[in-house]
């Protein structure tokens, strides 16, 4: 069974026990079975509903309020310590010390949810909470991620942690992409569930699948979108996004989620070629005008090098001229030198007599 099973089966067995346990009040208090069922029935619908409400209140976020309602508590009982208010009738303190316990209560709940761990410190001296290493926080992985490929060859590489978390309608995403009539579409989505499953597999990392009840997820996945429920989920967990859309990448930085991005990451990775600089390049390709041929860097940048259409399919000698930038990275343009393969073979030739 589903969590977001059970928990509606709790809330099912939660409203029973307090049907009966309004009849079983209600023959003693009313003397009528079914005004006592009625009115527990309603008592069990408003705490279902007071449950619902609490949907984002996190255990974490409970225990500190905790301590903030503890901190306002003895805030308060400092104060009426000091006698002040020892010439004041009964009636008037007892509307001071409520009101005393209920400002001091919520200041000292909203004062230790807005602080950081290390601010405890300063409550709790000597004592520092463990800070959880970056590699140890966990992941929330994008369609394009597992659909991309490189996954389990950059973890292998230790550039970005082993824990990830794949929530459920990233997985009705992959399945319709797996479905799809598209030729090509069905085999990125099949190609992205197959990635998912070895990487399940592998003892080194943890994959968990986030099901709708702990997402926050109502099922509404068009209404809200999958980029928008990526960045809920994000905020909901308080960890990282991984993605390669550059339009959820920007979107999740503006809601103030941390991304990481492969496609960033590998045109940050590219070497840095200056003018002027020589290099050894294989031309694949022709390019857009006549003379040119295009050939490609060992990063993927591709060079455009002019008056070198004649040397395709070799590896030739070229200076690197400017460089424009693109959506897909540097674009380089250069000018033929000679062939690279001609300059190895050259062989010095005998001075004439």
């Amino acid at each position: 069974m589903t969590p977001h099973r059970t928990i509606n089966l709790f809330r099912w067995l939660f409203l029973s026990f307090s049907f009966v346990m309004g009849m079983r009040v209600g023959m003693y208090l009313f003397e009528s079975l079914w005004v006592g069922a009625v009115a527990g029935l309603v008592i069990g619908l408003l705490v279902v509903l007071v449950d619902r409400l609490l949907k984002g209140f996190s255990l974490r976020i409970f225990s500190v309020a905790t301590l903030g309602l503890l901190l306002g508590l003895v805030l308060t009982r400092l104060f009426f310590a000091s006698d002040v208010l020892r010439y004041v009738d009964e009636e008037t303190r007892w509307v001071v010390s409520l009101l005393l316990y209920s400002i001091f209560g919520y200041l000292g709940i909203m004062l230790a949810i807005r602080s950081s761990r290390d601010e405890f410190a300063l409550i709790i001296p000597y004592v520092r909470f463990r800070r959880d290493a970056v590699h140890d926080i966990p992941v929330v992985i994008d369609t394009s991620i597992l659909i991309d490929g490189r996954l389990l060859e950059v973890c292998d590489t230790g550039f970005i942690g082993t824990s990830f978390v794949v929530p459920h309608f990233v997985l009705n995403e992959l399945q319709a992409l797996g479905d799809s009539a598209d030729p090509l579409k069905r085999e990125r989505g099949r190609r992205g569930l197959e990635l998912l499953q070895e990487a399940r597999r592998r003892r080194d990392l943890s994959v968990t699948l986030l099901e709708p009840a702990l997402a926050g997820d109502d099922g509404n996945e068009e209404q809200h979108g999958v980029d928008q429920q990526l960045i809920r989920v994000a905020k909901v967990i308080n960890t990282r996004l991984l993605t390669n859309d550059t339009g959820l990448t920007h979107l999740a930085r503006l809601e103030g989620v941390s991304v990481l991005n492969f496609n960033e990451l590998a045109h940050a990775m590219r070497a840095a070629v200056a003018t002027g600089e020589h290099l050894e390049i294989a031309l694949v390709k022709p390019g857009r005008e006549a003379h040119q041929a295009v050939g490609y860097m060992e990063d993927g940048s591709m060079v455009v090098v002019n008056n070198a259409r004649a040397m395709l399919g070799q590896r030739v000698e070229v200076s690197i001229g400017n460089a424009i930038q693109t959506g897909a990275g540097k674009m380089f343009f250069g000018e033929l030198l000679r062939p690279a393969i001609a300059r190895e073979t050259e062989k010095p030739q005998p001075l004439a007599p």
